[in-house]
């Protein structure tokens, strides 16, 4: 081993000058002993400082420490940085996980000096996963000199919490303009990780029902409906000089309205989503179904689909409550586009390199459709049905079979059922 030098002029493992050995004993392998001086042990170890000072090291100058495999060349390291100067101690350390494993040695032997100058490596280095779980182990026969070492893994306040989901609403929405190309990675990091953060638990939920939060979703969610608008009102003229990159513009602020519904529905905003998106699908539609691309955008027109879907679901199952005449409009605006895009994608499905419908998706709108249309007043209901029976050669899709015979059987019923509920036999007040 390389000597190394010592502050007082003495030298480790210098068996010239040394008034004591150590070992660290390993099972079943021969003792490597260790020159050492008492001075320098009994100085920066309590455990060194109590086994001397109960033995006479004229007699007896041999130290054995029981020391498991895995840790010996941390004990080792740990006697070497004895003989440092304090401010030599922690340039020694290389890496965390030798800082850590030099730390349960000193801990163990109640090395103060080399201890604390391991907790304050460790505290400005970053840590991996593994790493984090090792001093997180360690931390806890520390005590209060953990103290610095937890502090990046505190549990922050709640404000700290609503400041940050804020900042990252605001990003990953790109509410900060000019919002340049290259931080789409950022954005989409953004995203991923308020993700991570509104995991249902008791602080989440606080953060999320905040007002001040509230209203960062919402103008969040109309920063990302403008951008599609505006990203459409370019289409026309972006389409003639790039049709791939005009189409990967709508597709890219499609994935972010996406990714925002999905986010609506876990903190219970969807009724924005839903209302915003009826307000602007009029114009959504009529620039997409322009017969200038009657034959392209087709990854856009599904993935309009998709996000509709989001919309079509919440009404459908009742997580937004919206008058019957809103519901019938979103119903009759999108019907029909949908049974369109969705036949031209069965019929092109048998091309391995074309866009098909994803068969739980298609069973998801189809049964929010269902819904939608028996929650309807019974005369609204009738012409949606009668408009899709007369389609039923062409477009098979939705299967309204299940509406159309509730229907019948309410149509049937109705007036027996009615007047004989609200009447009791005299004073009718419903007509029929």
């Amino acid at each position: 081993m390389d000597p190394v030098k010592l502050v007082e002029g003495y030298k480790f493992d210098d068996h010239t000058t040394s008034d004591v050995r150590v070992c660290f004993k390993l099972i079943d392998e021969l003792p490597e002993w260790f020159s050492c001086h008492s001075s320098v042990l009994s100085r920066n170890s309590k455990y060194f400082a109590d086994w001397l000072g109960q033995n006479d090291v004229r007699s007896s100058n041999c130290i054995e420490i029981e020391c498991p495999r895995v840790e010996y060349d941390h004990y080792v390291k740990m006697l070497k940085l004895m003989y440092l100067p304090r401010e030599s101690v922690i340039d020694s350390f290389d890496s965390v996980k030798s800082a850590v494993g030099v730390l349960r040695a000193s801990n163990s032997l109640g090395c103060e000096l080399v201890t604390k100058s391991c907790i304050e490596y460790i505290e400005a280095a970053s840590w991996d996963e593994k790493e984090e779980e090792e001093i997180l182990e360690v931390a806890r026969t520390l005590g209060s000199k953990a103290v610095s070492l937890l502090a990046r893994l505190q549990a922050p306040s709640a404000d700290t919490v609503k400041n940050v989901f804020i900042s990252a609403i605001r990003f990953a929405t790109c509410m900060e303009s000019p919002f340049p190309p290259f931080l789409d990675d950022l954005k989409t990091s953004a995203q991923e990780q308020i993700d991570f953060m509104i995991h249902e638990d008791d602080d989440t939920a606080l953060v999320t029902t905040d007002e001040d939060v509230k209203s960062v979703v919402q103008e969040g969610l109309r920063k990302l409906l403008g951008a599609l608008r505006t990203a459409l009102d370019l289409l026309c003229t972006e389409f003639d000089q790039s049709p791939d990159q005009a189409e990967q513009r709508i597709l890219c602020s499609l994935a972010d309205i996406d990714w925002i519904a999905n986010l609506l529905a876990k903190i219970e905003m969807m009724h924005d989503f839903v209302s915003c998106w009826s307000e602007i699908s009029d114009y959504v539609l009529s620039v997409v179904q322009d017969k200038k691309y009657i034959s392209g955008l087709w990854a856009v027109k599904a993935k309009l689909i998709e996000v509709t879907g989001k919309a079509l679901d919440a009404v459908g199952y009742g997580s937004v409550v919206l008058p019957s005449s809103s519901r019938v409009h979103i119903l009759k605006t999108w019907l029909p586009y949908i049974q369109m895009t969705k036949r031209f994608l069965d019929e092109n499905s048998k091309n391995e390199t074309s866009l098909q419908m994803d068969s739980d998706l298609s069973q998801n709108i189809e049964s929010a459709i269902v819904s939608i249309v028996l929650a309807l007043p019974s005369d609204d209901q009738a012409d949606i049905l009668s408009e899709w029976m007369k389609q039923a050669e062409q477009f098979r899709y939705p299967d309204l079979t299940e509406a159309f015979e509730v229907w019948c059987y309410r149509s049937k019923t109705a007036k027996r059922r009615l007047v004989g509920g609200l009447n009791g036999g005299s004073n009718p007040t419903v007509s029929l």
